[in-house]
């Protein structure tokens, strides 16, 4: 049975002028008088834009520019306009189904969340204000604002763009730096981000790896630990798997680049990508490289 998921969205954040953001329905009737974006002008004004807007790009037009579909955020976009914005924080839809688009999901990763929270209350703002603004508790404000105390930078990175609850956190606080990073690294080849799974690498782990003296965590059976144990065999077979045939990967990989360099001589060939698909062209040379990068790094170990 094949289980892989397709993503629905690209894991960045871009900045997008607005005038190259296309609404996929009106909202002229809608603005005026609406208590909705009364409340949402008044949120952006206080805290900034808190959830990206969701857009898909269309195809390249005249002149090479590249639109966006907005999916997402029409009232958001219309109180930037509003407040006299020149762009907006766009997250990147890889499917271009309006109907997709889950509502009732949060994008805004927690440590998205927490670098919101801290922009916010630099500013002065009033923890009470923020939770009155997001519809939040204020507890949970002075949680996100804490989040990352204890927390690696390496970690922070790795995991700005991941659902990740709050207990992961804690229990990532009781381990020292290097044994942080470990857990994390592993967590995202498991593709698992669950309180369980963390604090089975937290009760697994060395006294000497822990910020304190390791306690007994009496949650944590045996059964769960001799599966987290059959799980890092699993994945230090598939790492070795990788190792295995890196070599050849990256032979293959230089070779489809160096035809691919020998396409782009071409000038017709170029000037059309450039003029019709810009950006995948520009994606296509960032990847040829990282190739050339990686296989340095290769000859270089």
């Amino acid at each position: 049975m094949n289980t892989e998921v397709k993503q629905a969205f690209e894991q960045r954040v871009i900045a997008i002028p607005l005038e190259r953001i296309l609404p996929s329905r009106k909202v002229d009737q809608l603005t005026p008088g609406s208590k909705k974006y009364a409340s949402i002008l008044s949120s952006i004004k206080e805290l900034g834009v808190v959830e990206p807007l969701v857009v898909h790009p269309k195809p390249v037009v005249a002149d090479g520019v590249t639109l966006f579909m907005l999916l997402d955020g029409h009232f958001r976009l219309e109180a930037l306009k509003a407040l006299g914005a020149t762009e907006a924080l766009c997250l990147i839809s890889t499917d271009d189904e309006g109907f997709t688009y889950n509502r009732q999901i949060n994008r805004l990763t927690p440590i998205q969340e927490h670098k919101m929270i801290i922009s916010a209350l630099k500013k002065g703002i009033a923890a009470s204000r923020i939770a009155a603004v997001l519809g939040i508790n204020v507890e949970r404000v002075h949680e996100r604002e804490n989040l990352l105390k204890g927390i690696a930078p390496e970690v922070a990175e790795m995991l700005k763009v991941r659902m990740v609850s709050q207990d992961v956190f804690r229990a990532l606080r009781l381990m020292k730096p290097i044994r942080q990073i470990e857990t994390v690294e592993m967590m995202i080849s498991a593709n698992c981000f669950t309180r369980n799974y963390a604090r089975m690498v937290l009760a697994a782990s060395r006294p000497e790896m822990l910020v304190e003296k390791k306690k007994k965590l009496s949650d944590v059976s045996a059964v769960d630990i001799a599966r987290m144990e059959r799980e890092m065999e699993n994945l230090q077979h598939d790492y070795k798997q990788v190792e295995d045939t890196l070599g050849e990967t990256m032979l293959v990989l230089v070779v489809a680049k160096g035809y691919l360099v020998r396409i782009l001589r071409n000038d017709a060939i170029a000037g059309y990508l450039t003029r019709y698909y810009a950006e995948l062209l520009e994606e296509l040379m960032s990847i040829m490289e990282a190739v050339t990068s990686d296989a340095r790094q290769l000859e270089r170990e």
